[in-house]
């Protein structure tokens, strides 16, 4: 990756914190993204808004996470580590404080390991099986031990009271699974006493054959 391609992928992070941000997905300065580059990481700054982002003060990290240049970097870094050593396919990550997925988080009487059920075709191709994690504070390492715990089989997780991360092949999946986990979630949610149809367990095989989805 060149360094125009790096200065790209800047723009882009900016371009989506803007997109999500104005959209209502994360609100003041929630919320955080990370990118893989050659020889480190690009993360959003701590209390930085997303819909405010500069390029140049994006934080940039080395492999071990060690701080090289930008601004302090987002106090749930170690959210972040812990989602790209668990997926090593991992290319970048999303933290949202999104609405519906947040809800989700609180509710009682769910499938930890399936939070999000097969109720439309995108839900199962872009997120597949969400997991649900205990809360931990904002930004504590606490929370390593718990999405070590689940060894990398969910690419997008529920932080219990807290809200969604996703971890995906590239910043556009990334940021597109974010956004679908929030729409499902959404339907999830307000269809919860309703006992919606869900897709079956064939509906589900076909579209993993269909589309050779790694669930």
């Amino acid at each position: 990756m060149t360094d125009s391609a790096i200065q790209r992928l800047r723009e882009s992070i900016v371009m989506h914190g803007r997109s999500l941000f104005e959209r209502g997905f994360t609100v003041g300065s929630s919320g955080n993204i990370s990118a893989r580059v050659p020889g480190g990481f690009l993360i959003t700054p701590t209390n930085s808004c997303l819909g405010r982002l500069d390029p140049a003060q994006i934080s940039f990290m080395d492999e071990n996470w060690g701080y090289i240049s930008g601004d302090k970097p987002s106090k749930e870094l170690p959210l972040h580590r812990v989602m790209y050593e668990t997926r090593p396919k991992t290319q970048a990550v999303v933290h949202l404080h999104s609405t519906y997925a947040t809800a989700l988080s609180l509710l009682p009487d769910v499938d930890i390991s399936n939070m999000l059920p097969p109720i439309t075709p995108y839900a199962v191709m872009r997120v597949g099986k969400v997991a649900l994690v205990p809360y931990t504070t904002p930004g504590s390492v606490e929370v390593i031990a718990h999405i070590r715990a689940l060894q990398g089989k969910h690419k997008a997780i529920l932080l219990g009271n807290h809200g969604p991360v996703v971890a995906d092949q590239s910043l556009d999946d990334a940021v597109y699974a974010s956004e679908e986990l929030e729409e499902t979630a959404k339907l999830v949610v307000i269809t919860r006493e309703l006992r919606p149809k869900l897709l079956s367990g064939a509906d589900v095989a076909d579209l993993v054959k269909t589309f050779k989805l790694d669930l």
